[in-house]
């Protein structure tokens, strides 16, 4: 089997593990839709307070809050993708088997979690989405370019994010638990990737610091791209190279990681 056809075969088997979840999938319909509502009557609260705040009219800040909640899942903002299995598979030196495989061990997990972003963006994040673009006022484009995209970003913005997770699963070869690693992970992909509120909202040096960071790129870069706030080419750059490096470190860190395999447990 080629190499094309070997990670296509592993993420399409990552897309049809998640895609068994399936009362896991409705809950999660069912979630994002209810956050998104109290995050949308929330934001044109705000929004009425502090008319074009960040830039944004209400109908920009209410698309952006379906966005964000088509793009959760999507992106494992606070984890819970990939990563979580393969901090388990260290953990318990399972690595090891992986580590034998005729495959390259970045691209594999890449592969499956590439499968895991399109179940959960099929599955779980266009239905919230299409019900906030009926029952709430929304800024979306009429023309096919601009969703295509949209459709670029998106992708590079699941690079980004992959790249950040999987820096973090590695030092579990270093800490030997996941545990304190995934929490910070939550903490700073709700935070810093704008989830809460857009990063163009957040004041002085603190808005240029988390506009600067690779988190950045997962949805506020979208939805700029989407709604026609920012040019394409520049949001690619951006995202292209925040992926280059993270993709980049995570092979130096793998290469680091694996001289010094460590099996619990015997």
């Amino acid at each position: 089997m080629g190499a094309g056809r070997l990670y296509t075969a592993v993420a399409a088997g990552g897309f049809r593990r998640y895609a068994t979840y399936r009362a896991a999938t409705a809950a999660g319909v069912f979630t994002n839709t209810a956050f998104g509502i109290i995050l949308v009557y929330t934001y044109l609260a705000l929004w009425d307070e502090k008319p074009h705040l960040g830039g944004y009219d209400q109908a920009q800040a209410v698309t952006y809050v379906w966005l964000g909640q088509c793009l959760y899942a999507t992106l494992a903002i606070q984890g819970g993708g990939a990563e979580k299995d393969l901090m388990e598979r260290i953990r318990t030196g399972e690595i090891a088997i992986d580590l034998y495989r005729p495959a390259d061990l970045q691209l594999w997990w890449l592969s499956i979690d590439l499968g895991r972003s399109l179940f959960q963006m099929l599955g779980r994040g266009v239905i919230p989405f299409v019900f906030g673009a009926v029952f709430f006022p929304m800024a979306l484009p009429t023309d096919a370019a601009t969703w295509a995209a949209f459709l670029v970003a998106l992708l590079l913005a699941t690079l980004v994010s992959f790249g950040i997770r999987y820096l973090v699963a590695l030092s579990v070869f270093w800490l030997m638990d996941g545990m304190g690693v995934s929490q910070a992970l939550a903490i700073t992909g709700i935070f810093f990737s704008g989830m809460t509120l857009p990063l163009n909202v957040f004041p002085g040096g603190l808005g240029e610091v988390v506009r600067v960071l690779p988190w950045a790129a997962l949805i506020q870069l979208p939805a700029d791209v989407l709604m026609g706030e920012t040019a394409p080419l520049g949001a690619y750059v951006f995202q292209g190279a925040w992926a280059v490096a993270l993709l980049a470190a995570g092979r130096l860190l793998q290469t680091a990681a694996t001289r010094r395999v460590v099996v619990q447990g015997g």
